[in-house]
């Protein structure tokens, strides 16, 4: 319970500690956030790290504070974001190979899911990874989702290429021309609580509309 809210505690004042993080790391900080970003977009069990309110704080950051220089931060977390999905696309080809091979032997595995899951990716796949990159935890999984069902990697790439560059520029570039503004830091903290909450309130309400199809049908 006690790392819960430290764990709060650094995401909702994540503009403090990003200041007082460079304050002791200087440019090894660059180092901090691509680790944070890679892990956040490649690692399935840590999707609970910062990610877009760590951009727009980081642009902020650019912009009012010189702790970044924006030209070198954007590339640093776009190439995080990019080897992160790539490295957890992998990881799931690998765990679907092997559900594959062990598909007839293993009462765990469901082959009429995995070809639905399968044929999703190949339909739908694209805009799938477009639109997970702005949202929490569906950013994490999706990657690996994608991997397992063996969506063609060209076609995943081409899309998850976009999609991070739309993530992190969007992302980066409204910390940097809006961050400053001073009701935007007056509320800083309410800002970031919301850009947590509110792509956590679109997941749940997605999935309740899907279980109460479900259940109507």
């Amino acid at each position: 319970m006690e790392f819960l809210f430290q764990f709060f505690d650094f995401v909702v004042h994540l503009d403090g500690h990003l200041v007082s993080l460079f304050a002791e790391y200087g440019v090894w900080l660059y180092a901090i956030l691509f680790i944070i970003v890679f892990c956040e977009t490649g690692l399935v069990v840590t999707p609970f790290l910062p990610g877009d309110s760590m951009l727009f704080l980081a642009g902020a950051l650019a912009a009012s504070e010189g702790a970044f220089d924006i030209t070198i931060l954007i590339p640093v977390l776009l190439a995080a974001a990019i080897l992160g999905d790539n490295t957890n696309y992998w990881v799931g080809r690998w765990v679907g190979a092997r559900l594959l091979r062990w598909g007839d032997t293993s009462r765990f595995f469901n082959r009429k899911a995995f070809d639905m899951t399968h044929a999703f990716y190949e339909k739908h796949g694209g805009k799938t990874m477009l639109i997970a990159r702005f949202f929490p935890f569906i950013r994490t999984f999706a990657p690996f989702v994608a991997g397992i069902a063996v969506m063609h990697y060209g076609r995943y790439f081409l899309y998850d290429l976009a999609g991070a560059v739309l993530w992190v520029f969007s992302m980066c570039l409204m910390g940097y021309w809006f961050g400053n503004i001073p009701w935007v830091k007056a509320n800083l903290l309410l800002i970031v609580v919301l850009m947590i909450a509110i792509p956590g309130l679109f997941v749940v309400f997605g999935w309740l509309r899907h279980r109460f199809a479900m259940q109507a049908s």
